[in-house]
């Protein structure tokens, strides 16, 4: 479901603009959606229609999404949650009132150092889905920051993450610079986001200077080369005066390099914008390592020295083994396992 369709359904059901609006906003502070005002109750205001109805979109919206289970870490509680087809995707409730969320259930471009672009892509998430992961996490506590980091291409999926975008930056009563479109790189973007009435920050996915080394890793992101997809985010930085984040996942040996620091420096200094990096996050079975703590702060130090806004993100539930696609990948894993078996002892009381 679509936030469109859902708002088509309200209209059959005799709302107004205003009870429309009523009804979103209350269901996007985690609140009933008979919730009333400070000054009068629900039944004063909404139709008859919309009110008989409400047991029935409750239900209907509780379904969109529930926690499956959660995992309490040092730098904030990652979210398994379950989608109404089973499926799974992975919110995280970040420091200073911040959630990550996801925009689809796995993802096409098949970052070589990502777990969730192992799976490959398998669904998109609706806009309801997206808006319902807010919802899930502000019934545990506040989110004034969204960021749409989690599982997935959000460009892949511009139509449900704009929509959602749009509501949380109205409805939803989030800042428009606490919303922040990540992606790889899509020409699309830069041509959607100036025309949008909300106008999220952006952050892009740089993680090397080099062409190809950027096309290695980043198999199915477009042809971008970095020094022109900086250019785009510059432009986009000074119309919106948001700046830009540039994400640079440091793999030892691979990207950590003093060649790479110099042609850092060559193409953001002056830009306006920080570079983020952020150390790999070790996956099972994986051939990529974190550079050593050293190293990484050798690297933060000379950036910052020759003028590049630089901060050190570690992804988020590194503490808990549960790293963007990790968590889905156990409990998917776990489910073939259990079905395997079931399939098993199945055969043999059947021989």
């Amino acid at each position: 479901m679509r936030y469109s369709d859902f708002d088509q359904r309200l209209a059959a059901l005799g709302a107004l603009p205003v009870h429309r609006g009523r009804i979103v906003r209350v269901w996007l502070k985690g609140q009933a959606l008979d919730t009333g005002t400070r000054r009068r109750s629900s039944e004063h205001f909404l139709p008859l229609a919309l009110r008989d109805a409400v047991p029935a979109l409750t239900a209907e919206l509780d379904g969109l999404a529930r926690v499956r289970s959660e995992h309490a870490g040092n730098d904030g509680s990652r979210l398994l949650v379950e989608l109404a087809d089973g499926q799974m995707v992975e919110s995280v409730l970040l420091p200073r009132d911040g959630l990550c969320v996801s925009t689809q259930v796995g993802c096409a471009v098949g970052c070589r150092f990502c777990m969730t672009g192992k799976s490959g892509l398998i669904r998109q998430v609706t806009s309801m889905e997206i808006l319902a992961q807010v919802v899930l996490a502000r019934r545990l506590r506040a989110v004034k920051k969204v960021v749409f980091m989690g599982m997935g291409e959000p460009a892949h999926n511009l139509d449900n993450v704009l929509e959602a975008i749009d509501l949380l930056g109205t409805e939803g009563n989030i800042g428009h610079k606490n919303l922040v479109f990540s992606t790889v790189g899509d020409l699309r973007v830069f041509e959607a986001l100036p025309q949008q009435r909300v106008k999220p920050a952006l952050a892009l996915s740089l993680h090397t200077t080099k062409a190809e080394l950027r096309a290695h890793l980043l198999p199915r992101a477009p042809k971008i080369a970095p020094e022109e997809l900086i250019e785009l985010g510059e432009r986009y930085a000074r119309d919106t005066d948001y700046p830009i984040q540039y994400q640079w996942t440091l793999l030892k040996g691979i990207n950590d390099g003093d060649d790479e620091l110099d042609a850092v420096v060559r193409l953001l200094k002056g830009k306006y914008g920080v570079l983020n990096v952020i150390p790999f996050n070790s996956l099972e079975g994986d051939d990529y390592q974190r550079p050593d703590a050293e190293r990484i702060r050798e690297i933060v130090h000379s950036l910052q020295s020759r003028g590049v806004l630089t901060k050190v993100r570690n992804s988020a539930g590194q503490d808990v083994d549960g790293g963007c696609g990790q968590l889905r990948a156990r409990a998917v894993g776990a489910a073939q396992v259990a079905e395997l078996r079931r399939k098993r002892t199945v055969k043999l009381e059947a021989a």
